[in-house]
């Protein structure tokens, strides 16, 4: 089958990685000039698959006023005169409830699972000599710090639910907690305690963007073809069925189109009626290099209170976090970039050089969300088109998996989670 993938980030290349595994003819189309190079560049590098529960959530709403008065919250909402924000946003606070949260989280839960088996897999299938598999992959834990008490108990309460959804998890005092992460002991006496989840993994988004590109380019796979520095302009609908996509060069002919092009993919779809709820959740990093002796954290640490992630990679720490719900593109806010920079400084003392602000790689990413956190894996209603959108933050996470879902869905075969739970046709 010759099929089109529109989109060279995480989803979009591990899509044309396991359909090119299946034997069909896969072109990918990308506007940028390689793979990764948007929002899956600096994201957090945490494979986070025990802690999918979606940003709309029973406290949420709560919380929202006091960070929304806060100059470093770690959500900021701008109003705009456009429709769509405020459908998202009216979606969004539907879904703010705990019925909807819990099965939600079972539902991201399964694919995040499904997801760690297809990545360990293909990790074990390409490992190098370094153990990475060319990505920095290594599987080395995550500590979620809790500095409030109220917040520690309410996340030990959890626990249990957690483990009859598959968790692996265990609470520790701050005591554990320092002596599992020496890196913390300069807050120890602020930490109410951590959860422990020693699964989780990281890893460099961009460079595994770029292995894939390697794999299906060093001739093993039949009939594929990435074409960068490619401007998709339209979708060619023919008889009501989706048989092509535009470019300057012509038209690419395909028996099936997927979107995986993020929050640019809405814009291409609108013509065809079809009109999914996503909104572009923005986000900050900083790359922060790490001189020898570095007391920075070897365990992936989240800061709960402040909603942000530190990985190690390589010998680099990426600091993430932020969600803005605004309009304006990927420009950097410093002040939200000062905000990470202050963050990591109290929390890691001295590993922060007092270089220039650029020697720490500020980025900024879209993250394209659904109001209910659900990514829409799929055939949509049109014929001949399908979608793999709406990931949020957990693209890198839920990207193996939601591919999986896909390839098996497009070859006929059984899925290994219930395809129904990201029914695209939704959109």
């Amino acid at each position: 089958m010759r099929v089109v993938i529109v989109g060279a980030g995480v989803v979009g290349m591990t899509t044309a990685w396991r359909l090119a595994e299946d034997g069909h003819q896969v072109t990918v189309l990308e506007r940028h000039d390689g793979p990764g190079e948007e929002t899956s560049f600096a994201n957090g590098g945490q494979l986070s698959y025990s802690y999918v529960a979606p940003l709309a959530g029973p406290g949420v709403m709560a919380k929202v006023p006091g960070w929304l008065l806060r100059r470093d919250s770690p959500m900021r909402f701008r109003p705009a005169a456009d429709p769509a924000q405020w459908r998202w946003l009216a979606a969004f606070m539907s879904a703010c409830n705990a019925a909807t949260s819990e099965a939600t989280t079972r539902k991201l839960l399964r694919l995040g699972f499904y997801s760690r088996d297809l990545m360990q897999a293909f990790v074990a299938r390409h490992q190098h000599d370094d153990g990475g598999a060319g990505f920095s992959f290594a599987r080395r834990g995550k500590l979620v710090v809790h500095r409030d008490a109220a917040a520690f108990e309410s996340a030990c309460r959890l626990l249990d639910y957690q483990a009859s959804l598959g968790c692996e998890q265990q609470a520790l005092d701050r005591d554990a907690c320092v002596a599992l992460e020496p890196a913390l002991a300069g807050i120890r006496d602020q930490i109410a305690g951590a959860i422990h989840t020693p699964s989780e993994e990281v890893g460099d988004c961009h460079r595994f963007c770029l292995s894939l590109a390697r794999l299906l380019q060093d001739g093993s796979y039949a009939g594929v073809s990435l074409r960068f520095g490619t401007v998709v302009q339209g979708l060619v609908q023919q008889g009501g069925r989706v048989t092509g996509v535009r470019t300057p060069a012509g038209v690419v002919p395909a028996d099936v189109v997927i979107m995986s092009g993020g929050i640019g993919s809405v814009p291409l779809l609108r013509p065809l009626g079809v009109r999914p709820l996503l909104w572009p959740l923005k986000g900050y990093s900083i790359t922060v290099p790490l001189a020898g002796g570095a007391r920075a954290p070897h365990i992936s640490v989240t800061d709960f209170a402040n909603k942000i992630v530190y990985a190690r990679i390589g010998n680099t720490l990426r600091v993430a976090g932020m969600a803005d719900l605004v309009r304006g593109g990927t420009r950097i806010d410093p002040e939200r970039v000062g905000t990470l920079v202050a963050q990591t400084r109290a929390l890691f003392p001295g590993i922060v050089p007092d270089e220039p602000l650029a020697q720490l790689q500020p980025w900024a990413g879209l993250r394209p969300a659904t109001p209910d956190g659900l990514p829409l894996v799929g055939p949509s209603r049109v014929s001949g088109l399908w979608l793999n959108l709406g990931h949020g933050a957990l693209g890198f996470t839920l990207a193996m998996g939601s591919a999986g879902l896909l390839a098996d869905r497009l070859a006929g075969r059984r899925p290994a989670i219930d395809a129904e739970d990201f029914d695209a046709a939704r959109a």
